[in-house]
């Protein structure tokens, strides 16, 4: 038979298959007419591929797309639109700002990018750019503000992971999210500056940039920024304990830290692999000290721990394996003291199987170039069988340390401290239960995050207003309807109180010394007071941070819609008191705010990575130590609680690179 009668017999069945037309690819059809033809009258390589399965479960369609495709990606010549001068509107003031404030530098009253209308609304100023400002512009509308954002980066961090990117595990860019993309969302400006000062009565801040050139302080410009709402969320530096010597040391606050941190460690380890090398200096090279016991210095020395046991072990000589030396100097008597004491003893019989070296209940004095020196308390047994508390004076090298141990305030919070009287707190900035800065009368000024702490109410200086209130009848004495009441009142007062008030009938009992079934003023005034004793202030976490931005930015948003101008224009000059419809806005809004219910703080749990596992304590006492799930866990809270898609995917991608590859060992 010829091929050309085959080929017309083939096509023949086909035809006579009608109702399967509509059933089947066409592409099928003629993939079975392919496979029945000889192959002599085309070339054997495309015959080949047309008698693959691909025809068959692909199509020529599939086969046509993806060249077209190719196609347009190959020769396709996109436009692009070309901009001049004229096309682009700048305010003049933007360009040519007019000068003023006590130190007569240029007012900002405009951004480069500002729209015709942005002149009409409240300005919003927020300087910083971690958990709490992040927060804060997630839960506001476009429209609604005139918002600046100042802060010296423009990225935001994902700090509770910062320890998984100095040893590797994630590639620092995925903890990063360009503010400029997060303020896109509600028509927001960036400034790239630092907050030097403020100018509380004319509502200015002073801001300082970087400069053109590095090496001469001179390049960089003052101005200030003015202001209607004020955010202040810089955050916090690591407190030094009057510790002498910490230039020799490192800190994790930073994506510039967690490089350096990575740079030192591999260099470390090729010094170490030189033959020149001795072995006291190789064994000081290899050694690394963690000061501080909390959730980051754990995390750093188990991330530690992991690259050197799974991937530093695999490609440098194997003799610097038993060189290398972890520890952790803690104050206290254990590691992760906020957490459960089971969780702690977990941890550090965990870290003791990994040779972790854990010191409790020792304070560092100073730090030398390659040395800590720090005062251990331990207790001795003598030949009497007494107990005795003594110290003792020790030392260890190191090759890299690192200084975690608690929070300070920055430069700027202390310098806003020392222009409100009513600021008497040295560690962090006072603010009421709505987070608006103590000493404002006109609550324009809000703190939060890190650098504030809301200032606990001291009930018994409130016992004679709570008391009168509840006394429905007035017979000097609170029934348990009138108490409970009264506790009632109390909590949504200060919503800081609520965990102490769970039990109440508990709490009743327990005071009504005299069993009367009553309490009266005495018996009221001592629950209060060790009430008093108890509180205290709120944990200086990215949680609590996360919290309080979304509280306040909801807040905002609803004094914006609360207080819409009835207007569309403003002929007034932007500054000063002739503002009267942006004014009139803002007297509105602070009449509602008053109204508005204080923050209340709702704690969901605390976690630690421990190497290749997870702890962690929930609300409703549950608890984890350990476990694969428990990783995995621990993981899925973290990448649920990123700011992007795009943060969250290339966190994923990090996790699958190190399973599949391990971690990057190169100095970059």
């Amino acid at each position: 038979m010829t091929p050309k009668a085959l080929s017309v017999r083939a096509v023949r069945s086909v035809t006579l298959r009608g109702p399967l037309l509509t059933t089947r690819p066409t592409a099928y059809f003629i993939s079975n007419v392919h496979k029945q033809q000889t192959r002599s009258f085309i070339p054997a390589m495309v015959a080949r591929v047309a008698s693959t399965n691909l025809l068959r479960y692909f199509g020529l369609g599939a086969v046509t797309g993806t060249a077209g495709v190719g196609g347009y990606m190959l020769f396709s010549d996109p436009d692009v639109e070309e901009l001049t001068l004229d096309d682009i509107k700048v305010p003049e003031l933007a360009l040519h700002p007019s000068k003023g404030g006590m130190k007569d530098l240029p007012i900002v009253t405009n951004n480069i990018d500002d729209t015709s209308d942005e002149i009409d609304k409240p300005r919003l100023v927020i300087i910083g750019g971690g958990w709490g400002a992040v927060s804060t512009l997630k839960q506001l509308n476009e429209g609604q503000y005139h918002i600046t954002l100042i802060s010296p980066t423009n990225y935001f961090l994902f700090t509770p992971l910062l320890p998984s990117a100095t040893v590797g595990t994630l590639d620092l860019r995925s903890l990063c999210e360009p503010i400029r993309k997060i303020l896109k969302r509600v028509a927001g400006h960036y400034l790239e500056a630092t907050a030097t000062d403020i100018d509380f009565d004319r509502k200015l801040v002073e801001v300082r940039t970087k400069g053109t050139d590095p090496t001469d302080p001179s390049s960089a410009k003052s101005f200030y920024v003015p202001y209607d709402k004020l955010v202040i969320a810089v955050g916090s530096t690591s407190q030094t304990h009057g510790v002498d010597g910490l230039e020799h040391t490192y800190q994790l606050k930073t994506i510039l830290d967690a490089r350096a941190m990575k740079r030192k460690v591999l260099d470390n380890f090729e010094k170490a692999s030189l033959p020149t090398t001795s072995p006291e200096e190789r064994k000081q090279l290899l050694s690394f000290v963690v000061c501080g016991g909390g959730p980051t210095g754990v995390e750093y020395a188990a991330e530690l721990f992991d690259m050197i046991s799974e991937d530093l072990g695999n490609v440098f000589p194997k003799v610097l394996r038993n060189e290398v030396s972890v520890t952790i100097i803690q104050s206290r008597d254990h590691i992760l003291n906020t957490f459960e004491a089971g969780i702690s003893k977990y941890v550090e019989k965990r870290f003791s199987r990994e040779h972790v070296n854990v010191v409790t209940n020792s304070r560092v004095q100073h730090i030398e170039p390659t040395k800590v020196i720090y005062d251990q308390k331990r207790v001795v047994v003598d030949d009497n069988g007494e107990k005795h508390e003594i110290t003792e004076t020790k030392e260890v090298e190191f090759g890299l340390c690192l200084w975690s141990t608690g929070i300070a305030p920055t430069t700027f919070s202390q310098l806003v401290r020392s222009k409100i009287p009513e600021q008497n707190n040295r560690r962090a900035l006072v603010t009421d239960e709505r987070l608006r800065l103590k000493g404002i009368s006109d609550s324009s000024v809000y703190a939060l995050g890190d650098c504030a702490t809301i200032d606990n109410p001291h009930l018994v200086e409130h016992i004679m207003d709570l008391f009168q209130e509840a006394d429905k009848d007035k017979d000097g004495t609170l029934t348990w309807n009138e108490f409970r009441d009264c506790v009632s009142n109390m909590v949504s007062r200060y919503p800081i109180t609520e965990n102490h008030m769970t039990k109440l009938k508990d709490l009743f009992d327990k005071y009504d010394i005299d069993r009367s079934g009553t309490l009266d003023m005495d018996e009221m005034r001592q629950m209060l007071s060790d009430i008093d004793k108890k509180m205290t202030s709120l944990p200086a976490t990215a949680q609590v941070a996360d919290q309080q931005g979304k509280y306040l930015g909801k807040k905002l948003k609803s004094l914006a819609m609360t207080a819409r101008p009835p207007y569309t224009a403003l002929d007034d000059p932007p500054l000063g008191p002739e503002r009267s419809p942006v004014r009139a806005t803002l007297a509105i809004a602070q009449a509602h705010e008053s109204q508005y219910p204080p923050f209340k703080y709702t704690h969901l749990g605390s976690l630690a990575y421990v190497g290749n596992t997870a702890v962690g304590e929930f609300s409703g006492g549950f608890k984890m130590m350990g476990g694969l799930w428990a990783l995995y866990l621990w993981r899925s809270i973290f990448l649920s609680e990123q700011v992007s898609l795009r943060t969250r995917s290339l966190i994923m991608l990090d996790w699958t690179k190190k399973w599949l590859f391990g971690r990057d060992v190169s100095i970059l």
